[in-house]
């Protein structure tokens, strides 16, 4: 069975809501961040060297990285779901937005966060990454339009990389009501539901 090691608010969560989408049978152990620092417990360096989160096992293979892992759960268990046809124009978009949620969306939001942490001491920065932050949550927000999904509109790994993104934006999210609907929507679903009751409280939902 697979097996995943989850932390709270993190992006462990987008993995299990992709296993609730699939209906994969998994086993979950559970990390907590510590306090006052919310960083990962000294606990993961003994599931993987960089101590990070999502981990999963599964058939003797372990996997670190949150997009490689929901890659290998669509291959392996999504029976043709979630995930375009290879070789066609909707399966190159999707590899697109795949490779953009933690390419280049997240490293803004991460530069906004740890700014924040510093106070007057980041205000050179400020303007240059509260502009990156609002250039690709524009350029997400255009291209959503008034579809519900980021590809062929119809549910895809794409989306489940993206959520996190929009839940990171937290407030700076607000201006941009495609992706608010978009947000919303992807929290009334039934496997999201599912997945925050058996991860845990998840602070990201309601910033």
């Amino acid at each position: 069975m697979l097996k995943l090691h989850h932390l709270n608010n993190s992006r462990s969560q987008r993995i299990l809501w992709l296993l609730e989408e699939l209906g994969v049978p998994y086993e979950i152990v559970k990390y907590q961040r510590m306090t006052p620092v919310p960083l990962a417990p000294p606990e993961l360096k003994q599931v993987h060297p960089l101590g990070k989160s999502p981990v999963i096992e599964d058939n003797g293979i372990k996997i670190a990285e949150s997009g490689a892992e929901v890659e290998y759960i669509i291959d392996t268990y999504g029976n043709g779901k979630l995930k375009p046809k290879p070789g066609t124009k909707d399966y190159w978009q999707y590899i697109e937005w795949m490779h953009f949620a933690e390419g280049s969306a997240m490293l803004p939001l991460m530069l906004a966060l740890y700014t924040s942490m510093l106070g007057d001491n980041a205000a050179p920065l400020k303007p240059r990454v509260d502009s990156e932050v609002d250039n690709h949550l524009s350029y997400m927000n255009t291209a959503l339009g008034s579809s519900d999904f980021f590809v062929a509109n119809t549910l895809s790994g794409a989306d489940i990389m993206l959520i996190f993104v929009c839940e990171a934006a937290g407030a700076r999210l607000e201006p941009y009501k495609n992706l608010v609907r978009y947000r919303d929507a992807l929290h009334a679903r039934p496997a999201y539901k599912r997945s925050i009751e058996k991860g845990g409280p998840y602070q990201l939902m309601s910033r």
